[in-house]
């Protein structure tokens, strides 16, 4: 399938806390994941999902997720039970580690690939028909090879290389984990130069702060744009009996040019 949706910024919210669900319905993020896991104690499961089922009714601007708790537990099928019912756009699953953690709920799935058997099985992730994304869920990854962080990610290059080939072998969407220090604008930059140079569609989030810069660097810059439209104009341009042409002393074939328009109709989302 054409990736044309824009999923730049995915923020991950406590579905416990009704400031922030208000708040996030005036920020610009394109994904808004009410969060009913790791951010949620025990003792706030139940109050989350209610909160969460009643922000849905009332509605979001901007896509509007859930993610849910790992079903095989007792909050996971409260959890599943509720979304069934209120049908989120999106439902977003934790540790997934093969297709037998994919419910049957009729709603577009986010798998969550944070553990080595998740990215081992990536590939029948991404195949499965439900799943829309692959979101990598970096922090509990670097946690489960028992390694440690780096601000290069050198040690997750594979692993985040997998995810993205994966995804884009079926036609999915790829998000790229959560940069944990968030006021650290340098930093997050760099993650975020990262993830799109390895092809991912944008990157999950901690806090508003993050919004912005994620947003306009998974966004086409202008250099891109002005690639794209060269590019579709030397398409339209050449001999109609040439596969190939030039531009600016490159060849460019048809690859080249359906990915320029997929780079125009990003900019046209704007």
């Amino acid at each position: 399938m054409p990736i044309y949706k824009r999923r730049r910024s995915a923020l991950f919210l406590p579905a416990s806390n009704t400031r922030a669900i208000e708040k996030a319905r005036t920020l610009q993020a394109d994904v808004v994941i009410l969060d009913l896991e790791d951010a949620v104690s025990p003792e706030q499961k139940a109050l989350a999902r209610n909160q969460a089922a009643s922000a849905i009714r009332e509605g979001f601007p901007m896509e509007v997720a859930v993610r849910i708790n790992p079903i095989h537990t007792v909050w996971g099928e409260a959890d599943l039970a509720l979304m069934e019912d209120i049908k989120p756009e999106l439902l977003v699953l934790p540790k997934v580690e093969s297709t037998a953690d994919l419910p049957e709920v009729g709603l577009p799935l986010w798998a969550m690939i944070e553990t080595p058997l998740g990215v081992v099985n990536s590939r029948e992730i991404a195949e499965h028909g439900d799943v829309e994304a692959l979101v990598m869920g970096t922090t509990d990854l670097v946690k489960t090879l028992q390694a440690r962080p780096m601000p290069s990610r050198d040690n997750l290059l594979y692993a985040l290389s997998q995810v993205v080939l994966h995804a884009r072998a079926y036609g999915k969407y790829a998000l790229d984990g959560v940069h944990l220090d968030f006021r650290n604008m340098e930093t997050l930059k760099e993650v975020c130069l990262q993830g799109k140079a390895l092809g991912f569609d944008g990157k999950t989030l901690i806090h508003p702060l993050q919004i912005e810069m994620t947003n306009r660097i998974f966004s086409p810059s202008p250099e891109e744009i002005e690639w794209a439209r060269k590019v579709i104009a030397a398409w339209q341009n050449k001999d109609a009996d040439q596969g190939v042409t030039v531009l600016d002393g490159q060849l460019i074939e048809e690859l080249h040019a359906i990915e320029a328009e997929r780079i125009l109709e990003l900019t046209s989302l704007e």
